[in-house]
């Protein structure tokens, strides 16, 4: 019988889950070529502005296969609704049965990103970080903050969004945690910090290179179109690293797939993620390096957090 698993089990079950090592571990089977994961389809719309993407694969010799639809409505918060909805769906690798369906809501995204950027900056991230940076205030910026926390201890905070009100609720909602700085533009934000997360569907660059301090890290999140830039195509010239979580997904989305378009870098400046946690030649080799992370997002990713919930729903049913 298909596993019916709703949000709020869900939420329950991630509590037991290590996600930050799951997704690693994803990011390495991917680059190591075990897994399968076909191009991301994906359905644009403009009134109102949202997209719907559909990823998908497996990884070889394992019990499932997985489907997910995750969606990004950026004005549902008008609705009193949260941007991110969808779900995921397991299959059986052998037999092609539904096993289980994950009425996550768009949350399991959400907790795979923000986990991507907790690994991002692990191999990354300059060793003494005086202030983060975030650029957003949504469901993405929050959460890439606290995961951020289960890799480095860093209370220091600054914030930019674009209206006050969503500013002010960032600090309402995290501000008992962390010291949150509000900032009046982008520009302060890298002037203040040297490890910087941009989370917006902005379709304009709001960085340029002049903004960024020498050893940055930067974890680009937004991008995960071919119409979306938080980054001007000049960062990733100037960056001493630049690493995708899909180089075969670059070449058609996110930033690099922008500097790339510009003439701005060229491919061979490009690591994949997965290559670069397993050799430390290709990590951070000293703090006055420049740093890129593009996460345009991996269907290996929703594997492991799929199946990692799905094992643990099983066992609490023994």
């Amino acid at each position: 019988m298909t596993a019916i698993i709703t949000l709020e089990t869900i939420k329950l079950l991630l509590k037991k889950i290590d996600v930050v090592n799951a997704i690693t571990t994803g990011f390495i089977a991917y680059s190591n070529g075990n897994t399968v994961v076909p191009p991301v389809a994906e359905l644009l719309f403009n009134s109102p502005p949202g997209d719907v993407h559909i990823k998908y694969g497996y990884i070889k010799d394992d019990a499932y296969y997985v489907v997910k639809i995750a969606s990004g409505f950026y004005e549902n918060s008008k609705l009193g609704l949260p941007s991110s909805q969808g779900m995921m769906v397991l299959f059986n690798q052998q037999t092609g049965q539904t096993t289980a369906v994950l009425l996550d809501e768009g949350h399991l995204t959400d907790v795979r990103t923000a986990a991507a950027g907790a690994v991002a900056a692990t191999y990354f991230a300059p060793s003494k970080i005086k202030a983060i940076g975030i650029i957003g205030t949504g469901i993405q910026a929050k959460l890439q903050l606290q995961y951020l926390q289960k890799v480095m201890d860093c209370k220091q905070v600054w914030v930019w969004g674009r209206t006050n009100k969503n500013v002010q609720k960032f600090k309402e909602e995290l501000g008992g945690y962390f010291n949150i700085n509000i900032a009046k533009n982008p520009r302060e934000v890298a002037a203040n910090c040297n490890l910087i997360v941009t989370t917006t569907p902005s379709a304009t660059a709001l960085l340029d290179a002049d903004d960024i301090q020498p050893g940055t890290h930067i974890t680009a999140v937004g991008s995960d179109t071919s119409d979306k830039q938080e980054l001007a195509g000049s960062i990733l010239q100037k960056a001493d690293l630049i690493i995708a979580d899909s180089i075969e997904q670059s070449k058609s989305r996110g930033e690099i797939y922008q500097a790339l378009s510009q003439g701005f870098i060229s491919n061979k400046a490009i690591v994949e993620l997965g290559l670069a946690i397993q050799n430390k030649k290709l990590q951070r080799q000293h703090n006055d390096q420049i740093s890129v992370v593009d996460l345009t997002g991996v269907a290996v990713q929703d594997i492991m957090i799929a199946t990692s919930v799905y094992q643990n729903y099983k066992l609490d049913r023994l």
